[in-house]
């Protein structure tokens, strides 16, 4: 998501800022920050600003009076009120502006979950850690109870939370849009126990309908009207990565709002260069983020694989015409790309983080070519959908060319991130793996390695071997990932164990965070849209396999793909 290092490493926001605006952006590693007065707000004066005397050379208006002691003692205490005068206009620019100021006592993503209330257009604020504390959303809903009995929500079409009495109308009415909402689809739930799973695991199996409740509803507030679908709420997060809408809009295909997946997959359309790429962010009004990131290759695979996901799911004729321009230009960029190795250029993954750093700079990461790879043969079926066979060969031929250099280039190293002799493993493998790819003994073999190498003491995995981030804390996504791989993989007690570790180490208002420090509290923005999208995922593909892009030419199409083979279940790895 992304995410990973840059999300952990980008410059926090200045003190005055209102978290619930645009963030500044970020600037890239090495460069210096932005001076206070460049940083905040527009229309707020920083109060440093204010207090800067202006800088040596600076012309000032002056009388040409010969000083007399009087004056100099004026002109001192002319200073002083100044000086005085500004602070106070500082004093009260916070004081009037204080409902927004983040607390310098805590970080500004610190908030367990946001407000909702129902409604178009779905607007989200978080709830303050202070308000937080002994509340609860009511059942099926983002409508919160307050540890007093009031009700905070926000009310229907309206963007501004209010604090109203149990009995007010309007929290029906919120309560009642949302239920209404969840029950259009479906709420997974992991299905039934198997009888071969017993011990903890089986706890907390309860709490998944509570958990998947919660998930979509948070990807339904951060999902803009325009298909622009959020990270999270808070500043740096407050963008549309395509990688992540990739996966939100498999979610809510897999959870039977196509509607809602529909819209992401269309924002992303109208968002496409022209040469088949996208930016590597996006703002919520769906303008590039021009920050200096050059765009990022694994999201042209994401976004193929999920609109083949939408695709077969959805069996709609009507909606593939509206996206294949999308699907045509992306494949082709793909395949386009590939070098002689058959392999994509080096590029940016969801570490979010400058290839030049990786082990093997010249190279792609696993992940960037393990989506290319799983974008390609999905681009190939939906060509074979549609009746373009041409298009269809190219890019199974494509597809072939990658796999093969993944053969020659990553298999012998056991799968690592950079293909080198003792490459770092990374969760990326899972990306060779279903349901992005059929299960395959060594990559099987690979994703163990990986499991164990990342794993920390609170049962979480870092997103990588000897990750550069801090040691301590576990990242939600990646622990999410291992447990979809396993649950697609017929390894259910994996799974089981993965899940009961997210459900437990939700914010106290249920909702799943980015984090997860070393004691088993939050330590990233809450809700994250990525992680709720793998958790909805995993609980849907235990009750129903996911289908998998077919990696060799098929005799039926995409409306007809087959869903993976499950593995030999195996056991289930620690947390």
């Amino acid at each position: 998501m992304a995410m990973a290092e840059e999300r952990d490493t980008t410059v926090a926001a200045p003190v005055l800022t209102d978290p619930l605006l645009a963030e500044t952006p970020a600037r890239p590693a090495g460069t210096a920050a932005l001076p206070v007065e460049d940083a905040v707000p527009s229309g707020i004066v920083s109060a440093e600003t204010i207090l800067i005397p202006p800088s040596p050379g600076q012309a000032r208006p002056t009388r040409k009076r010969k000083p007399t002691r009087r004056r100099t003692r004026r002109h001192g205490n002319t200073r002083t009120l100044r000086r005085v005068t500004a602070l106070l206009i500082g004093a009260a620019i916070i004081a009037t502006g204080g409902a927004n100021v983040p607390d310098r006592a805590g970080p500004g993503w610190a908030s367990p979950g946001l407000i909702g209330g129902g409604g178009w257009p779905f607007a989200g604020v978080p709830l303050s850690p202070e308000q937080a504390e002994g509340a609860s959303y009511l059942p099926d809903s983002s409508v919160v109870r307050l540890a007093d009995g009031r009700i905070r929500l926000i009310p229907s079409g309206g963007e501004t939370p209010v604090t109203v009495e149990a009995s007010d109308p309007r929290v029906e009415q919120a309560v009642r849009s949302d239920s209404s909402w969840l029950a259009q689809g479906t709420v997974p739930t992991g299905g039934p126990a198997p009888a071969a799973v017993t011990g903890p695991a089986l706890g907390q199996r309860g709490g998944y309908r509570d958990m998947a409740a919660r998930a979509l509803l948070d990807l339904r507030l951060l999902t803009r009207p325009n298909g622009a679908s959020l990270a999270s709420w808070y500043t740096k997060w407050r963008y549309s990565w395509p990688r992540d809408s990739a996966f939100a809009a498999a979610a809510f295909t897999a959870t039977g709002h196509p509607s809602e997946a529909r819209r992401i997959l269309r924002f992303l359309a109208r968002a496409q260069h022209d040469d088949g790429m996208w930016a590597a962010r996006y703002n919520p009004d769906g303008t590039a983020v021009a920050d200096g990131r050059a765009p990022q290759l694994d999201s042209v695979g994401w976004v193929l694989w999920a609109t083949w996901f939408y695709r077969v799911h959805a069996r709609s004729p009507e909606d593939l015409p509206d996206l294949w321009p999308m699907v045509r230009r992306a494949a082709d960029h793909l395949a386009w790309s590939l070098d002689a190795e058959g392999l994509p250029p080096a590029s940016s993954d969801y570490w979010e983080r400058d290839h030049r750093r990786e082990e093997d700079p010249r190279r792609p990461t696993l992940g960037v070519v393990a989506p290319v790879l799983a974008g390609l043969r999905a681009a190939a079926d939906l060509a074979r959908a549609r009746g373009e066979h041409g298009k269809a060969t190219d890019w199974q031929r494509a597809s072939q060319r990658v796999s093969d250099a993944v053969a020659r280039q990553f298999a012998p190293y056991g799968y690592p991130r950079s293909p080198i002799r003792g490459g770092l493993m990374d969760t990326a493998v899972t990306f060779l793996a279903p349901p992005f790819a059929q299960a395959d003994e060594g990559v099987t073999t690979a994703i163990a390695d990986a499991q164990r190498k990342q794993a920390l003491p609170n049962g979480g995995v870092l997103p990588g071997e000897r990750w550069s981030g801090n040691p301590d804390v576990a990242w939600t996504p990646e622990t999410a990932l291992f447990g979809l791989n396993a649950a697609t993989s017929g390894r259910t007690s994996e799974a089981i164990g993965r899940l009961d570790w997210l459900t437990a180490h939700r914010t106290p208002l249920g909702v799943l965070p980015e984090k997860v420090g070393p004691t088993g509290k939050q330590a990233g923005p809450a809700p994250l849209g990525w992680t709720a999208s793998l958790i909805l995922l995993t609980l849907s593909a235990l009750e129903k396999p996911l289908p998998i892009p077919p990696s060799a030419t098929p005799t039926t199409s995409a409306t007809s793909a087959t869903p993976a083979t499950p593995a030999t279940p195996a056991t289930p790895a620690p947390g």
